[in-house]
This record gives structure tokens, C-alpha cells and sequence, in this order.
């Protein structure tokens, strides 16, 4: 029910629920179906053949945008898409090909080192575990998430960015501020069957209807149920 605002306008009633009260598995139900609703196929956005592109772009989009990183890795991978040409390339070669993206000369150093333990002690195969894919130079959890997600289709575990930390809290599905433990609290909470296709529809929701600044609430299948404190009208 619409109730007036000042000077006039209508306002959307928000729902009957004090910030900070816990959901109810209804409510989480409801959250999950409203995503799958409004984006039932998404995907990474970041561009890949194989799951070794597929790493060597997740490392490259680290603090930087996956549009910067599809701009720039066309013509890496058509010079060097296996871990034996990357390492071909050395630290300066690689840098003249990332360096239109935010880090790249330490990106380009984890990747050449990253490269060379792939060929050297994995086959030139990428690991399908997480353990095994974080003890490799420049790949965190995050990164192997994505990838055993995206790559592999294992559910190791959720991908936190921070378009996911950001709206995991808008939604009260986590009141924590470290990855980590918004990962854990999201994990207990959306069963283990959705975790891949979760990550990718907040990361895309978070993209185009829930950024940081100027949500665009009255475009969002979520506004109403939905509380948070930053919403706009």
C-alpha cells in the first residue's frame, strides 16, 4: 500500500520489518526466487575459451574492470592462451599486453609465476580444487571460486566481490564486512545447489540495478522486499 510523502508524492510502502530482524526462510525463498526470475541464465562476463583464460582473466580483473580486461586480452590470447606461451612471453612481454589494466606489473609477475608452477608441477592443467588453485601465485579465494564455478561447475563455495558484499548487507543476508564471513553466513543460507548461479546474478544485479551510489530502486524486482537504509525513490 502507497502512503503520501512530502509535497504530495506517492511513496512505496516498505515492507513491515525493523532493520536488523532476522529473515525468515520465506523471505530468503522469495529473495532467491526473485533473482532467478529476473536473470535465470547469467554468466560471467568476462570473455575465456578455456579455463586457463579463464584464470589468467580473473587475475587481471582483480581491482579493475572486466570491460578493461576484455579490451586487453583479445590479443593476449591470440599470442599466448597456454600456460607454455604465456611464460614465453616473460614479465615484460606480458606487461606490454595488460597495461592498459590497474596493476599490471604485478599482475603480469603472479601470472608469469603462475604459468610456470602450471606447467611445471600441474601438467599445464588448471587445478580443480581451491586448495590447490590458492597455493598458485596471485589466486585467492575469490578467484578460485569464480573459476571452479565458472570453469569446472564445482561449488566450492560462493564468490564474494564487493558487489555481493554490498548487497548480501542491503538485503540482511549478512551483517559482516569481512568476505570471508559474509561468504560463510551466505553459505548457511542459500543452498549449495544455487551458490554458482547466485554469485553471477548479484554480481550482474549488483552491475546494472544495485551499484554503490544511486541504486535504482524503483527498477528493482527486489524493491519490494527490500529495506535497506540506502534506498532511493
Amino acid at each position: 500500500m502507497a502512503v503520501q510523502a512530502k509535497g504530495g508524492k506517492e511513496a512505496r510502502a516498505r515492507p513491515k520489518r525493523a532493520p536488523g530482524s532476522r529473515l525468515t526462510q520465506d523471505q530468503i525463498d522469495e529473495i532467491f526466487r526473485r533473482f532467478q526470475k529476473a536473470d535465470p541464465h547469467p554468466k560471467t562476463e568476462l570473455h575465456y575459451r578455456d579455463p586457463f583464460t579463464l584464470l589468467v582473466a580473473v587475475v587481471l580483473s582483480a581491482q579493475a574492470t572486466d570491460a578493461s580486461v576484455n579490451r586487453a586480452t583479445p590479443e593476449l590470447f591470440r599470442i599466448a592462451d597456454t600456460p607454455e606461451k604465456l611464460a614465453a612471453l616473460g614479465e615484460a612481454g606480458l606487461e606490454a599486453k595488460i597495461k592498459t589494466i590497474g596493476l599490471y606489473r604485478s599482475k603480469a609477475r603472479n601470472l608469469i609465476a603462475l604459468s610456470k608452477k602450471l606447467v611445471a608441477e600441474h601438467g599445464s592443467k588448471v587445478p580443480e580444487t581451491r586448495e590447490v588453485l590458492m597455493s598458485l601465485p596471485g589466486v585467492g579465494r575469490k578467484t578460485a571460486n569464480v573459476v571452479l564455478g565458472t570453469a569446472f561447475g564445482i561449488d566450492s563455495g560462493i564468490v564474494v566481490d564487493t558487489h555481493v558484499q554490498r548487497i548480501a548487507r542491503r538485503l540482511d543476508l549478512s551483517k559482516q564486512t569481512d568476505p570471508v564471513k559474509i561468504e560463510k553466513d551466505l553459505m548457511r543460507v542459500v543452498p549449495r545447489s544455487r551458490w554458482i548461479l547466485f554469485s553471477h546474478q548479484v554480481t550482474r544485479h549488483g552491475r546494472g540495478l544495485c551499484p554503490a551510489r544511486k541504486p535504482r530502486c524503483p527498477a528493482c524486482p527486489l524493491d519490494p522486499i527490500c529495506y535497506a537504509s540506502d534506498k532511493t525513490s
